[in-house]
């Protein structure tokens, strides 16, 4: 869905977003959509199947408002706890306990703008990693931030991060409400149902015709359930 680019900042009107770091190509109307919300939006929620392109979307928004020097930080958020480990159990520092769950929003940034470079430097220079545990306090100004896989989030934890950000930030949620690990009702889902007619609130919902990944996963998640 993306290569990395020399051309400068610029929105094509055939279906890509180009700038001084990245060539985005949008591969369905669902995405163009999602690139229009993100910009129109303060608070954009990103639903749908796995292989949508929902974390690269908004992982390259998030580099492109920093390229753009629109905003000055990436926040990066994932529920740690998925399966009933606690992280504190986890051998290791800090970094090398978080870092396993951040790997899809690495690859993705990674995929973007490369492993190494000037551009690279300039976005893991603006880019912070903060655990849904130690948000409380905290505010983010000037920033994108990003909520990854939060069908496996609890409303408190969703509450929380959608209060975080101050001035000049937005946020983005992702996740699919149809593959949480956790127990019982998708807190996802009852969120969404209650912001939706917020104004500044956008929500794009994706399906199965949308995935772009092989295309044995629409298969796979049409006869899986």
């Amino acid at each position: 869905m993306a290569r990395k680019s020399d051309s400068s900042h610029n929105k094509s009107s055939s279906g890509a977003y180009k700038s001084k770091a990245f060539h985005l190509e949008f591969l369905n109307s669902a995405q163009k959509m999602a690139w229009a919300a993100f910009e129109q939006q303060d608070v954009l929620f990103l639903l749908g199947p796995a292989g949508t392109g929902k974390t690269h979307l908004a992982t390259a928004f998030a580099i492109s408002e920093i390229i753009s020097k629109r905003r000055q930080r990436i926040i990066l958020t994932r529920p740690i706890v998925e399966a009933g480990e606690s992280l504190g159990f986890l051998p290791g520092t800090f970094e090398e306990k978080v870092n396993p769950y951040m790997l899809p929003l690495f690859d993705c940034i990674g995929k973007l703008v490369g492993w190494e470079g000037p551009q690279r430097e300039k976005i893991d220079r603006s880019l912070e990693i903060a655990p849904v545990a130690y948000l409380r306090g905290r505010t983010f100004d000037h920033s994108v931030c990003i909520f990854d896989e939060a069908q496996n989030a609890t409303a408190t934890q969703l509450k929380l991060f959608l209060t975080r950000f101050g001035e000049n930030s937005k946020i983005i949620v992702t996740g699919d409400p149809n593959q949480s690990d956790l127990h019982g009702p998708v807190a996802l889902v009852e969120i969404v149902n209650k912001l939706q007619a917020v104004p500044g609130i956008g929500i794009i919902e994706f399906n199965n015709s949308n995935i772009v990944r092989h295309p044995l996963v629409a298969t796979i998640l049409e006869k899986l359930g």
